[in-house]
């Protein structure tokens, strides 16, 4: 969803979006010494303007290419921001940080019944790597994530079995503070992908 904003976000200044936020994230695991590929497609504004009900479809796409001129990559992170009556903040080191939520596609509808349409051959390690971040996160730096969140669908989680979707703060965050969490959470990263 390269559209999502903040709150003090400058209109059409990319590095304002959510994508500012993952580059930003690029950089501090390419700091770690990863190979990092930073997809900037704007697949919420493919179709007839902004639509984010089509932009995992788009994505499914982009991110399949992606692997397959890159078969060696092993974590997938989808980084957005959350929606929100109030910002989701906490102070590390005296810095104000965006809180992270984890967000887990079950591929199950409401009654917990498996939606055929959407496997994932990969779900039990998406929830494992998702936990090991929110504990790591817990123990280093508390405050710092704000909940793994199952929701029913398959959100492009299938493709690796390390892959997540991280909610970073809500649309009532700084842009600063969300920037901010990406040195933790790329902390985090690499200390559950390094273990």
């Amino acid at each position: 969803h390269s559209q999502e904003t903040f709150s003090d976000s400058r209109k059409d200044v990319e590095e304002d979006t959510i994508v500012g936020v993952g580059e930003e994230l690029a950089k501090v695991l390419s700091d770690y010494g990863y190979n990092v590929i930073h997809d900037k497609t704007k697949y919420d504004i493919m179709g007839e303007g902004l639509d984010r009900n089509l932009a995992y479809s788009y994505a499914r796409d982009g991110i399949g290419k992606i692997l397959e001129e890159n078969p060696s990559i092993e974590v997938i992170l989808d980084i957005h921001r959350d929606g929100g009556k109030k910002k989701r903040v906490t102070n590390i080191d005296g810095v104000d940080t965006a809180q992270v939520m984890l967000f887990n596609g079950i591929s199950t509808n409401a009654k917990g019944q498996v939606i055929e349409r959407l496997p994932n051959k990969n779900l039990q390690g998406n929830l494992a790597f998702s936990l090991q971040i929110q504990l790591k996160g817990r123990e280093i730096f508390p405050g710092l994530m704000y909940k793994n969140y199952l929701k029913s669908l398959r959100y492009n989680q299938h493709f690796r079995e390390r892959s997540i979707l991280a909610e970073v703060g809500t649309d009532k965050n700084t842009v600063a503070e969300a920037k901010n969490a990406m040195n933790y959470l790329g902390a985090l990263i690499n200390e559950v992908v390094s273990e």
